[in-house]
């Protein structure tokens, strides 16, 4: 089955703001932040309903290396994720 990714642009700009964040900390860095983005995106669109929901529709896949998840939903048969949310991780100090 083929889905489709929407992603929003609240989630472009998060993403573009924390590829300089990080670009600021090391050269490479952010390149490497966006390449996790990526894995994480190609693990949603390779099979989106292995990972479980844990608010009504909404589910989650965690960026490796980074502390962020990706939230999406899947409406209908063949469209995944109309919504694409990035969360900091919360930790606990």
């Amino acid at each position: 089955m083929t889905y489709t990714l929407t992603v929003r642009r609240e989630a472009e700009f998060d993403i573009d703001e924390q590829y300089t964040a990080y670009e600021d900390k090391r050269v490479g860095l952010g390149h490497d932040f966006v390449l996790c983005i990526e894995e994480a995106l190609d693990k949603l669109l390779r099979n989106p309903l292995i990972y479980r929901k844990f608010h009504q529709n909404l589910r989650r896949v965690s960026l490796r290396r980074f502390p962020y998840r990706v939230m999406y939903f899947v409406t209908g048969q063949k469209s995944l994720s109309r919504r694409f949310f990035m969360y900091a991780k919360i930790r606990a100090l």
